[in-house]
C-alpha cells in the first residue's frame, strides 16, 4: 500500500483535467524572465531551453560547470493574470535524484504572488499610512516598503518522473503579479504555462532595481539542499529585498577560475556575493585563486559592492576538519583585509563561522555541510543585513 492511500494529503496528481486551459510558451514576450542567459538563436523560439551561462563560457571553465550551467537555479518567470488557476507543463531529458535533497527542491517549481505594499509610518506624525499624503499632517510619505510576496504553492513533481511533469495550483484570483521559481538542480528544456482560456494575461511589473545581485559559489549557492526552490537563500533575498538575482552556484565546480571571474566582471550588476570556499580542492588552491578572483572583479568594477563569504560548516566533531576549515576561513578573510588595506571601502566580509550561531542544536544542515531550510534562513538574515543598505 502507498502512503498516499493512507493519507490523501500526500497524494500528488499525475494528470491534469483542465478542459478550459490555454497553454502559453514561456518565451511569450508578455512574460518577464529573470536569472537566465538568453541564447540569441533561441530568444523567440517559445519556451526554452533555459541556461545560466553561455555554452562556450561554461565549457571553458570546467566540465562540472559545463553540465550544471543548464540547471535552472535562481531562474524566475514573472507574469500578470486573473486566472483562477495556474498550470505548468515542463519537459527535460533527465530528472536528478539525490539521497539527501527532496525532489521538490531539485525538480519542483514554486509559485508566489505579489501583494500591495503595506502601510508605512509617516515620518512626521508616526501614523501608519500607505504611499499617499498623510491625512493627519499632510506630509508626503517616504520610501515605499518592498512588495510582499505570498506563497501560493508548490508544483510538486510526482516521484519517479523521468522527462518532466504537469501540475496545477489554484490562485486567489483577481489581477495579480505571479512569480514562478524554477528547479534548483534540474534542467528545463521546455516550459508552458497554463491559464484559464478567457483569463487576462499581461506584462507584469518589475523589481525595484533593474540590475541583479550576482552570487558565485558552490552547491550551497546553487541551492543544495533546500526543500523547495524558493527556500534557497538567494531567492529569499529576491523576495525580501525586491531584487533581481543571478545564481552562478555550481555544485562541486566553483573553483575561482580566471575564465569565470572575467565573465562575471563584465556583467552589469548591483552587487556581487562570492562564496566558493567549499569547492577549492585544498587551501593552497584557495590561497592562489581567492584574491586574484576578487582583483579581476574589482579592476573592472571599481565601485561595485563585493561581499566575500567563508564556508559555514566550521564546527565539526572531527578536530582535524575544524582546523582545516579554520585555515580556509583565514584565507578568505585575508582577501578582505588586504582589500581594505589597499583602500577598498566597498568590500564586505561575512564570517561563515557566525551563520549558524543561533542553532545550538545543530539543525541547520542535512549532512554537516549543506543547509536545510533553516540553514538557508540564517544565510538570508546575514546577507539581508549586509545587502539592504548597499542597494538602497
Amino acid at each position: 500500500m502507498k502512503i498516499a492511500d493512507i493519507d490523501r494529503n500526500l497524494l500528488v496528481p499525475e494528470t491534469l483535467d483542465l478542459p478550459d486551459v490555454k497553454w502559453i510558451g514561456a518565451g511569450d514576450p508578455r512574460f518577464r524572465l529573470y536569472g537566465a542567459w538568453t541564447d540569441p538563436d533561441q530568444a523567440n523560439s517559445g519556451s526554452g531551453p533555459f541556461r545560466r551561462l553561455p555554452p562556450e563560457i561554461a565549457r571553458d571553465v570546467n566540465p562540472g560547470v559545463e553540465v550544471l550551467a543548464s540547471n535552472t537555479a535562481g531562474i524566475r518567470l514573472r507574469f500578470r493574470t486573473d486566472s483562477p488557476y495556474v498550470a505548468i507543463h515542463a519537459e527535460w531529458g533527465e530528472t536528478n535524484y539525490f539521497p539527501h535533497m527532496p525532489l521538490t527542491g531539485t525538480s519542483g517549481f514554486d509559485l508566489y504572488r505579489i501583494k500591495e505594499n503595506g502601510p508605512v509610518p509617516c515620518p512626521t506624525c508616526e501614523k501608519k499610512q500607505g504611499p499617499v499624503p498623510c491625512p493627519t499632517c499632510e506630509k508626503k510619505q517616504g520610501p515605499v516598503p518592498c512588495p510582499i510576496q505570498d506563497f501560493v504553492g508548490l508544483f510538486t513533481p510526482p516521484y519517479g518522473i523521468k522527462n518532466g511533469y504537469e501540475s496545477v495550483l489554484g490562485t486567489p484570483g483577481g489581477m495579480q503579479d505571479l512569480i514562478l521559481y524554477f528547479p534548483l538542480y534540474n534542467d528545463v528544456d521546455r516550459l508552458y504555462i497554463g491559464l484559464q482560456e478567457n483569463a487576462k494575461f499581461e506584462t507584469p511589473g518589475k523589481y525595484s532595481h533593474e540590475l541583479p545581485v550576482v552570487f558565485y559559489g558552490s552547491s550551497i549557492t546553487q541551492g543544495g539542499c533546500a526543500s523547495r526552490p524558493a527556500n534557497a537563500y538567494q531567492n529569499m533575498l529576491s523576495r525580501g529585498l525586491d531584487i533581481d538575482i543571478l545564481n552562478l552556484g555550481f555544485s562541486g565546480s566553483a573553483r575561482g577560475e580566471k575564465t569565470i571571474a572575467e565573465y562575471i566582471a563584465k556583467l552589469p550588476m548591483l552587487a556581487l556575493v562570492c562564496d566558493y570556499d567549499h569547492n577549492a580542492p585544498d587551501p593552497d588552491h584557495l590561497k592562489s585563486t581567492h584574491y586574484p578572483f576578487y582583483q579581476i572583479i574589482r579592476d573592472k568594477n571599481p565601485e561595485l559592492p563585493i561581499i566575500i563569504m567563508s564556508k559555514p560548516d566550521v564546527r565539526h566533531v572531527d578536530q582535524n576538519a575544524v582546523n582545516l576549515n579554520l585555515s580556509r576561513r583565514e584565507i578568505v578573510k585575508n582577501t578582505y583585509e588586504k582589500a581594505i588595506a589597499q583602500g577598498d571601502n566597498n568590500v564586505y566580509f561575512i564570517d561563515g563561522y557566525s551563520l549558524f550561531e543561533e542553532d545550538e542544536l545543530q539543525s541547520s544542515t542535512v549532512d554537516t555541510c549543506h543547509p536545510n531550510d533553516l540553514g538557508f534562513y540564517y544565510f538570508y538574515k546575514a546577507l539581508k543585513k549586509t545587502l539592504k543598505p548597499l542597494i538602497n
